[in-house]
């Protein structure tokens, strides 16, 4: 099994909707750091799990200085951020999402 890890900063807002009061519901924004992790039994073509570059651009040109709120179509919380990013990276099976230093979700496929 060959893997591959990238991680990428973004910077990004977003507006939680919860059932309880918080300061997370009003629009607010963070410097996110997301890793992603591939894995893949062969090699494409290329030699590679899956293109590091193909990666940057997937998280980049749909989060990187947007309204996460306006880009999901569920509330954005940094768990539902790694799910909906794990679901679009080609081979990808877990996806770090750190909004703030100390605080990261986690979405693996089983």
């Amino acid at each position: 099994m060959y893997y591959v890890k990238k991680t990428i900063e973004i910077s990004a807002a977003h507006r939680l909707t919860l059932d309880y009061e918080s300061k997370c519901t009003g629009l607010h924004g963070h410097n996110w750091k997301v890793t992603v992790w591939c894995r893949a039994k062969e090699l494409d073509k290329n030699g590679m799990v899956t293109d590091f570059t193909q990666v940057k651009h997937i998280v980049r040109d749909a989060l990187d200085h947007k309204v996460i709120n306006d880009v999901l179509p569920i509330n954005p919380t940094a768990e539902n951020i790694a799910r909906w990013i794990t679901d679009r990276v080609p081979n990808c099976y877990r996806t770090e999402v750190e909004e703030s230093d100390g605080n990261m979700a986690i979405y693996e496929r089983d």
